[in-house]
Parts: structure tokens; C-alpha cells; sequence
């Protein structure tokens, strides 16, 4: 069973996300608060796999609790009009986000995927996540890229584009379990946590250039 907890301010879309969740036989809801500080105090005293956050909330917001989470995976749930929080989140400790009128199919898929170890990072958004704020969020020391293969820092690459495992093993024509091996050794050696935090250190590192936005 899954634990899940719902952080967001409004009731109405707790609620509704409790409905979605509850109806999963492999998923239960155990937990909620109305912000981050609240969310960081009710942890304390439930365990949780699986934390839904919302990232604009009144009083500490996702980004900030997010840092503070250590154990429970964070998904955090956006609008476009709020993506620099969803990437300063990943930045923060996040596995993920997903937007608020996510299809519920979807968004059950990703509690599973984020609870199973990877990340969920929708490539088309998050490429255009990256395009408007990679150039100016803060950069940091990028790490020793350097130690990488060739073939690692290939599969970094392609990570970065928003390429699945699957379509990754398919262009390098490996199978899948080779690249989830690449990519293990490509985190451990940047010093990343998932394929999110890959992703980030991409572009902010250069590696990767954001494409122009179109004008318009």
C-alpha cells in the first residue's frame, strides 16, 4: 500500500484528489495539511511514502518544504503560470510535478512511478520549463562530468532531452536494463538523486542549451 499525503490550501482540490486515491486498491490517503508548515508537523508523526504538494500556498510553500522533507518522495503539482516553482522544487528535493488538471489515470501513475524510485519529468513540459528559466535561475558548480564515459555521458544527454529508458536503450540499441545501469552510475558520479535532478544539472551546466522561446 501506498501512503500518500496531501499538502494544498484548498479543500475543495484535497478533496477531489482524496476521491481520485481512493478508489486505487494499492493507494491510501493518510495524511493532509493546508501548507508546508503544517505538512513538516504532521510528518513527524505519520509515516508517508508518497507527498502530494501543492506549491503556492499561504504561510511556507512547497518549495520550502520540500527542502525539509527527508524520506517521502515529494510530487508537486503546478500551473504554467507558476513553473519557475515547480523547477526551483526539483531543485529543492522533488522527484516531480505534475500540472493540477492532470488526468487522474495520470496522476496515479506518477505516485506509483515516484514510489518505485524514478521521477516523473513530463518532457514537453519540462523542456519548456527549462527554455524560460534555466538562464536565470542561479547555477551551481557543476560536477565532475569528466568522469564520465562516453557512453554515460550519452545517456545523460539523452535523459536531458526528455528521453524514457525504453526510446534511450532503443536509439543505442541496448536493452533497458543497460541503461538504467548507465544512468545509476551517471547519478552516483554527478552526485544526483534521480532522473529529475538530471535533467536540471543539464542545462544549467551548459551541457544542454535551452532553445529560443518563439516570439509571439
Amino acid at each position: 500500500m501506498i501512503r500518500v499525503m496531501l499538502v494544498d490550501d484548498q479543500e475543495l482540490l484535497r478533496a477531489g484528489f482524496r476521491m481520485v486515491l481512493g478508489a486505487q486498491p494499492d493507494i491510501e490517503v493518510v495524511a493532509e495539511a493546508r501548507d508546508g508548515a503544517e505538512a513538516l508537523e504532521v510528518l513527524r508523526g505519520v509515516e508517508v511514502d508518497v507527498v502530494l504538494m501543492d506549491v503556492r500556498m499561504p504561510g511556507m510553500d512547497g518549495v520550502e518544504a520540500t527542502r525539509h522533507i527527508d524520506g517521502p518522495k515529494v510530487l508537486i503539482l503546478t500551473t504554467f503560470d507558476l513553473d519557475e516553482y515547480a523547477f526551483a522544487a526539483v531543485k529543492a528535493g522533488a522527484s516531480g510535478f505534475l500540472l493540477k488538471d492532470v488526468p487522474p489515470g495520470d496522476l496515479v501513475t506518477a505516485i506509483r512511478t515516484v514510489h518505485n524510485g524514478d521521477s516523473v519529468v513530463a518532457p514537453s513540459t519540462l523542456r519548456r520549463l527549462l527554455g524560460r528559466f534555466a538562464a536565470v535561475l542561479p547555477g551551481e558548480e557543476p560536477g565532475d562530468v569528466a568522469e564520465l564515459t562516453p557512453r554515460e555521458r550519452e545517456v545523460l544527454l539523452m535523459v536531458g532531452r526528455g528521453l524514457s529508458n525504453l526510446e534511450i536503450a532503443a536509439r543505442l540499441e541496448v536493452a533497458e536494463a543497460t541503461v538504467k545501469t548507465h544512468l545509476g552510475r551517471v547519478l552516483a558520479k554527478l552526485g544526483l538523486r534521480d532522473r529529475a535532478q538530471a535533467v536540471v544539472y543539464v542545462y544549467e551546466t551548459g551541457l544542454i542549451v535551452p532553445s529560443p522561446r518563439p516570439k509571439g
